[in-house]
């Protein structure tokens, strides 16, 4: 389009001013001007287009207004007005201007573009002048005449930034509305949107300039909605030449690109159409920053509240979720924090992140994954149905992380969510319900050895679980509820947790009892051993222990600060006297002047511990009377989520758990009276542990209730002969804790119950038993005699040796409790009265000894079954070996029996652990590991660990591994910690196992061909199964020392049979393979040892200096085999024509087709066995199935041998095998003489029988009925039959 030529002005170019106008011209003043001009804009403002006449008769007025002296007059009052008359002019003469020349029309726009800078000052009196310029050119749209500039883009880009500079708060929407219309005309209506244009508009939306002016911002924002049809394509091409193209240097926001795709998908999402895909690009960056950019960028996009960009364009939300796994850090950093505000803004996406978010739990870098528990537990705290229950499983996971951080933040996170929906309810039963695991999860973590997940634990159950700022009421009906919902695994913690604690106040209180002995120096020796046992129970034991020595220091010197330490220990401290304590204790240890105080801080951490902040009298008071209100039918129980009968049993299982730990707490006569009611109640539980409760904390019931005495005594009688064994052991207990006059009650109650023994009706004789062996173990002076005739008369003769009853010929290994016949479990308590007798007489010179000893032996011996009458049933056979393997070990226990325990009964007793029967084998390895973790058993017996390496069940293995570090560190714990231990070192070093261990694999009765590689690699795996353990530190040079302690065994013999030559060579041979073990295990093991060992002479027998056994007993052949497992490779024409066999790979008969439940790999493999051949000798350990009956383990077998099917539960007698533990024919025949010395042999014996069971499969062949076929077994077939039923 071309202007017009410009109007000539009538009057022959003279200028027409309005009437009552004088010319205006530079001679006049400005006030004149402004005068003249003021009737002018009146003028035109009144004029309309169709005034033709007036148009041509002031056209040359309006050329005249648009010179240089209106353009660039100085006064701003003339610059207004006449800017008022050129829009006028513009709307009056539309569509032509009546100017021609594109510079003055450029002048003329820049002139009125600067002129609307005054709309800045809405105070003005000018403003409405400045709004009506405004409204004219936005009305008539006059800026659009520029369009056919060459130049106009400079005019806009002046117009657009002055009116984003002068748009403020103080401006009406009309204002606003004539801006926007005003802009969004050139933008519509033009050609395009250049960059240097964009950039005005943009500019707003960047963080900075959208703080400093927020009008601005937004008239932005409309601005873009208004036009995005037109300007998105603008947006696309700038973002193109940025992202894309990478030319930064189109714009000055090149550096904004990703503040400004965050305010336009903001704005709408529209904007961004043709951007999202560069984005995906940019997303595949080889650039680990520019990657941590877009992320940042999508992560507010994909976040927003009301974005679906991630259900638009799934192609983007892919890639974005691909950068979880991204291998710059700080990009799966960003990625995890995002997905809290998706999980909380956009639940459905959820499903999406939790497979990410999995992965990113396991992360190797310690911030990601705790940022995973953040974002998932933040979620959770929001709404609890924003986190499936695979999220909250991560976060159960990482309680077990490697780094405290995670550890903390995974514990605190769950303790959050357990208080606000399981204690508060916030969100219902069913959310409660959701989480009702937290509670169980939580304490297990009290099973960890880091005292600072214990400390946690303690924090999290006094803050969150039972919160100790509620009132003793609300905290004790919190307490009895949670405890009845916790499973057992959580109890046994919760139960620790308090015993810990109150170990902790006895040694505070030991430790306060001894600043009130003179000083001395025993006795600040006695004071740094309590230091130190203290600070082991306190986070980072180096700094504990320095600190604990300066808490030390300030007690003696502060008495005032003993005093209320002494309170807050006191038994009667109460829980709101604890607080007063805690508080007075840490402000007399505060330093105003130091801003962290570590030594303060440590402290607290002994003052939580030690603090009573739920139990004091009042809230067992609180506790009894929830307890009767569940027995009186009016409690909360079902609302609670349990039933009345369990809420009491756990209840009395609470208080029980309480009278250990809070005894003095118990005494009133109203709890008193409450216990009585409880037993009596018909449930057996609920009546044993208030008789526990009594016995507990009962020590002033005969002094000071009399009445609950009275009440009590009878009822204890009657629990002692007619309750349950539990019941019986408790209340003979309970007698003997409280009652002065224990001897005449006791004795009133062993009288009856000695004379009504009668086996006929073994139902009747379980109870009596208990009490009878209690009552002689708690008063052997007063019962040991008349003890020793029903032993001899009733127990041995008419009891153990007499079966009158016959099992059930079923063939299983094992049945529930339940199942077992009343005949069994009389003689399983039969002879745990034998053990509680001779336990309570201490005295190893009497025969019974001697005697109990061989008949527990023989019981081994005859696999259960005494007087070998084939009457009994498997599974009751291996009851009772259970119960003869555990009777020896509870003996060994005490120091006068474990004399005269012979290498023979401590041989069988140990073999119990390789018995046939998997709960024989697993409840006897428990009994054993409690036994030798509390120092009670001889060291000897930690040897028997070793034989765990033959079971075939890879748990088991693992279990005893587990038990064999334990009790390793405990021991090692104890030296340390008690110099006085250093005397004792024979019985206490770990080290000191293995002469042991030696004896007892040399009497292995599997160990019968000592030169066959099989037999070998058997002993080889049990003494690396122990070595491995012990070898992990070469601590004082303990792989020297162990090396010399085997080749010193070399050079005695066999104290068990010294003369017999095989045995020897049996000893020496399990020698060698030890020293092979070691040498190849350590290369310290060759360095000297000053240290002699001191070997038991019980076991072996030192020879004069003339005995010299240098003899090499394992070829070099069989060390190869031990070693790689395999033979010297043959010569190649040696192997044509012959078949592969792996040596050692052993076959075993299935039973079912059930998938296998155990690995592979052994958890005790020897680093001395290849890779290559693990598989091959662990093949058979590993398809023995734990869910099949009668798996057999088969040994090289014969072609000859017809195969064997076990069918389990099918009324098949299990298969004869040779069972673990029988000894040579001599010591059988020994046995049976000492069952014929108490005269525990019937008339014509059975003796005959054991010898013949107990003789050596390797000569003897054993008949059977099986399927009606008889197998024979020969040496080269033997089977070791194992039951793996749980």
């Amino acid at each position: 389009m071309e202007f017009p030529q410009q109007q000539k002005p009538a009057g022959d170019g003279k200028i027409v001013y309005p009437p009552g106008v004088k010319e205006i011209t530079d001679k006049i003043s400005n006030d004149e001007v402004v005068k003249r001009l003021k009737m002018v804009v009146k003028t035109y403002m009144d004029m309309d287009q169709d005034s033709e006449e007036e148009k041509q008769q002031y056209l040359g007025l309006a050329l005249h207004l648009a010179s240089e002296f209106f353009l660039r007059n100085p006064n701003k009052d003339v610059r207004l007005l006449v800017a008022c008359c050129l829009a006028d002019i513009f709307r009056i003469y539309a569509p032509e201007a009546p100017y021609t020349s594109h510079d003055k029309l450029k002048d003329i726009f820049l002139f009125i573009t600067r002129q609307l800078k005054g709309l800045e000052d809405t105070k003005s009196p000018q403003f409405n002048r400045y709004f009506y310029l405004l409204e004219n050119l936005a009305w008539v749209k006059s800026y659009n005449i520029c369009f056919e500039l060459e130049d106009c883009n400079e005019i806009f880009i002046q117009l657009f930034k002055t009116l984003f500079s002068v748009i403020n708060n103080s401006h009406n929407q009309k204002v606003q509305m004539h801006m926007m219309d005003l802009m969004s005309s050139i933008i519509m209506e033009g050609d395009g949107v250049t960059q240097e244009l964009l950039d005005t508009i943009l500019i707003n939306l960047i963080p900075a300039h959208k703080n400093l002016n927020k009008q601005a911002y937004d008239l932005a924002k409309t601005l873009l909605k208004r036009t995005v049809q037109t300007i998105e394509a603008c947006i696309a091409n700038f973002f193109n030449q940025v992202l894309v193209m990478g030319k930064s240097s189109v714009s000055d926001l090149s550096e904004h690109v990703f503040d400004l795709i965050q305010e336009l998908f903001a704005i709408d999402p529209m904007l961004l159409t043709s951007v999202m895909p560069q984005l995906e690009f940019k997303l595949k960056s080889n650039d680990g920053e520019e990657r941590l950019a877009v992320v940042r960028l999508l992560a507010k996009l994909f976040g927003a509240k009301d974005s679906e960009l991630a259900s638009q364009n799934r192609p983007l939300w892919q890639c974005f979720l691909g950068r979880f796994n991204d291998i710059h850090v700080p990009v799966r950093l960003e990625c995890v924090k995002f997905a809290s505000h998706c999980l909380m803004n956009h639940p459905d996406l959820a499903k999406d992140l939790t497979e990410y978010l999995k992965v990113r739990s396991h992360d190797p870098e310690e911030a990601i994954r705790h940022d995973v528990i953040v974002t998932i537990i933040n979620a959770g705290k929001k709404d609890l149905n924003l986190v499936n229950d695979q999220l909250l499983g991560f976060v159960r996971e990482r309680t077990l992380d490697k780094r405290w951080r995670v550890r903390k933040e995974a514990m605190m996170g769950l303790a959050q969510l357990y208080k606000k929906y399981c204690l508060h309810h916030e969100a219902g039963k069913e959310s409660a319900q959701k989480i009702s695991w937290i509670k169980d999860k939580l304490l297990h973590i009290y099973y960890q050895n880091s005292i600072d997940d214990k400390l946690l634990v303690e924090k999290i159950f006094a803050q969150y679980m039972v919160p100790h700022s509620l009132d003793t009421e609300e905290k004790m009906k919190c307490l009895y509820y949670l405890y009845s919902c916790l499973d057992t695994n959580a109890v046994k913690a919760l139960n620790e947790m308090w015993k810990c604690q109150n170990m902790l106040r006895s040694l505070v209180k030991e430790l306060l009892d001894l600043h009130k002995l003179p000083v001395s120096e025993a006795n600040n020796t006695a004071m740094l051993g309590k230091l130190m046992s203290i600070a082991k129970n306190l986070p980072d034991a180096g700094k504990a222990q320095d600190f604990m020595k300066k808490f030390n220091q300030v007690l003696s010197e502060d008495e005032k600060l003993r005093i209320q330490l002494e309170m807050l220990i006191s038994p009667t401290c109460s829980c709101k006297q604890a607080e007063i304590c805690v508080r007075e204790i840490t402000r007399k240890l505060t330093f105003p002047k130091q801003p962290t105080n570590p030594f303060l801080e440590m402290v607290k951490f002994l003052l939580e511990r030690i603090a009573p902040v739920h139990i004091d009298s009042e809230a067992i008071s609180a506790l009894v009377k929830l307890l009767n209100k569940s027995i009186e039918g009016t409690a909360d129980d079902e609302e609670e989520g349990v039933t009345p009968d369990t809420a009491i049993r756990s209840g009395l299982e609470l208080l029980k758990v309480l009278s250990f730990t809070h005894p003095t707490a118990f005494h009133s006569a109203e709890t008193y009276e409450s216990l009585l009611q409880c037993l009596k109640m018909e449930d057996d539980k609920v009546a044993e542990a208030a008789i526990q409760i009594f016995r507990n904390t009962g020590q002033k019931i005969e002094t000071e209730l009399q009445q609950i005495r009275s009440t009590l005594i009878p009822i204890l009688h009657q629990k002692a002969k007619r309750g349950t064994p539990h019941q019986a052991k408790q209340a003979v207990h309970c007698i003997h804790a409280i009652f002065n006059n224990k001897e005449v009650q006791l004795a009133q109650i062993f009288e009856p119950l000695s004379r009504s023994l009668n086996a006929d009706v073994p139902e009747q004789l379980i109870t009596p038993l208990v009490s009878l062996g209690h009552i002689s173990m708690l008063a052997p002076d007063q019962f040991a005699s008349p003890m020793k005739s029903i032993v001899a008369n009733f127990i041995v003769k008419d009891l153990l040796m007499n079966d009158r009853s016959v099992g059930n010929k079923n063939g299983k290994l094992w049945s529930a409790d339940e199942e077992v016949s009343p005949e069994v479990l009389a003689k399983v308590q039969a002879i745990k009265l034998l053990v509680r007798w001779l336990l309570g007489m201490k005295n190893n010179q009497s025969k019974s000894a001697n005697s109990t000893l061989r008949l527990l032996s023989a019981m081994l011996v005859s696999e259960g079954d005494l007087t070998e009458q084939k009457k009994i049933s498997k599974s009751d056979m291996s009851r009772l070996r259970l119960a003869a393997g555990s009777a020896i070990m509870k003996l060994a226990q005490e120091p006068c029996y474990h004399e005269i325990i012979t290498p023979e009964q401590f041989q069988l007793c140990g073999l119990v652990i390789n018995d046939e029967c998997y709960q024989v084998r697993q409840i006897f390895a428990q009994k054993l590991h409690l036994a030798l973790v509390k120092l009670l058993l001889p060291l000897e017996y930690l040897a028997v660990f070793a034989l765990c390496a033959k079971d075939p069940v890879k748990e088991r293995r693992a279990h005893a591994r587990q038990c064999l570090l334990k009790n390793i560190s405990v021991r090692r714990e104890y030296i340390k910690q008690n110099p006085l231990a250093q005397e004792k070192l024979v019985s206490l070093l770990p080290e000191y196992v293995v002469p042991f261990m030696i004896h007892l694999l040399a009497h292995d009765p599997d160990f019968t061909k000592p030169h066959e590689y099989e037999q070998l690699k058997d002993i080889k795996e049990c003494l690396w199964f122990m070595l491995e353990v012990l070898m992990t530190k070469n601590e004082n040079n303990s792989h020297a020392f162990l090396r010399k302690m085997v080749e010193n065994i070399k050079q005695t013999k066999d104290a068990q049979c010294p003369e017999d030559a095989k045995a020897n060579e049996k000893l020496y041979i399990v020698c060698d393979v030890a020293l092979f073990v070691i040498a190849n295990k350590s290369t310290a093991c060759h360095l000297e040892c000053q240290k002699e060992p001191v070997l038991p002479s019980k076991f072996f027998l030192v020879q004069d200096k003339e005995f010299k056994n240098d003899k090499e007993y394992l070829t070099g052949e069989m060390r190869q085999m031990l070693l790689t497992g395999k033979p010297k490779p043959a010569p190649v024409l040696a192997t044509v024509n012959k078949t592969l066999t792996v040596p050692g790979r052993r076959i075993i008969q299935k039973t079912t087709t059930a998938p296998d439940t155990t690995s592979n790999t052994s958890t005790n493999s020897s680093p001395l066995v290849s890779a290559n051949n693990k598989n091959s000798t662990d093949s058979s350990e590993s398809r023995a199935q734990e869910n099949n009956e009668n798996p057999v383990i088969k040994k090289e077998e014969t072609k000859d041998e017809p195969s064997q099917k076990l069918v389990a539960d099918a009324g098949i007698e299990a298969s004869p095998v040779r069972r673990r533990g029988r000894p040579t024919k001599a010591a059988a025949a020994a046995a049976a003489a000492a069952l014929k010395e108490v005269g525990a042999l019937p008339a014509g014996g059975g003796g005959g029988k054991g010898r013949k069971r107990a003789s050596d499969t390797t000569t003897d062949s054993i008949n059977v009925k099986m399927s009606k076929q008889s197998q024979q077994q020969s040496d080269e077939g033997t089977k070791r039959q194992i039951d793996l039923q749980r």
